[in-house]
């Protein structure tokens, strides 16, 4: 190789060298991670973890895996941030002047205590449906009453399919008009 191109391909690796780090060092935001045990050691699946940033307010939430553990990502750096972990049947365990560095994880063990409250019976009831199960997507019914009363420019059923909101034109829903059910009864 000569030395125009050895000078070329050198200065190309320096600058695709620098232009590789200056990406990786766009990071903007922090996170925060940890588990959440109760006070046998168990992990405490789903419970809630809520970080609110107290200068402005922002609030971020995640649940636990089956591992017991979460992950926030995507928050704001600095702080002070209050940390709270709850859940059912526990009390909840709250940190306070928390502070995230950019680019770091912030990493978090809480163990919760079981709670002395009892909790309250949850009954749940439910009635059938009046809906007509057989049908299997949106309807619109357009009475007497109405073709009666409402305008129509053609005399066209388009006119009148203008009434529902998944209708445009020839089509329902962003579908050919080949696909869908237009019935008229009278």
């Amino acid at each position: 190789m000569d030395k125009k191109l050895q000078k070329r391909l050198a200065l190309s690796l320096v600058m695709l060298f620098f232009t590789v780090f200056s990406t990786l060092a766009q990071v903007t935001t922090s996170s925060m991670s940890g588990v959440v045990k109760d006070g046998k050691g168990d992990a405490s699946i789903g419970a809630t973890v809520k970080a609110v940033h107290v200068p402005s307010g922002t609030v971020y939430s995640s649940q636990t895996n089956v591992d017991g553990r979460f992950f926030i990502a995507n928050m704001r750096t600095g702080g002070p941030y209050t940390l709270e972990v709850s859940y059912i049947g526990y009390q909840p365990q709250k940190f306070t002047g928390i502070n995230l560095l950019l680019g770091e994880t912030y990493k978090i063990t809480a163990t919760l205590s079981s709670s002395d409250k009892l909790l309250n019976e949850v009954v749940v009831t439910a009635q059938g449906s009046k809906l007509n199960n057989n049908k299997t997507g949106a309807s619109t019914n357009v009475s007497t009453e109405q073709l009666t009363v409402l305008p129509t420019i053609s005399r066209s059923v388009t006119d009148f399919t203008r009434l529902t909101p998944q209708a445009n034109g020839n089509g329902f829903a962003g579908r050919d008009g080949r696909y869908n059910n237009l019935q008229i009864d009278g």
